[in-house]
């Protein structure tokens, strides 16, 4: 059992960076001279997808602490 969390937590410590664009974005910035666009693009698509993560983090939190302090 120890060694699976271990591994579960060397795993979530790991970065891989990503590049997220659809097919289609893709073909439309690969087309002009500068990347600048496709970064910004990048970039927004990570920001679009972190923020559900972390409000339902938050909320989870909130939740657990309520309990937490009910039960005391």
């Amino acid at each position: 059992m120890r060694k699976i969390i271990i591994i579960l937590v060397l795993l979530f410590l790991v970065s891989v960076s990503a590049e997220a664009q659809c097919a289609m974005c893709r073909a439309v910035l690969e087309s002009e001279e500068g990347q600048s666009a496709a970064e910004g693009i990048n970039d927004g698509i990570v920001y679009l997808m972190a923020v559900p993560y972390i409000l339902v983090g938050g909320i989870g939190y909130f939740i657990y602490k309520k309990y937490n302090t009910l039960k005391k």
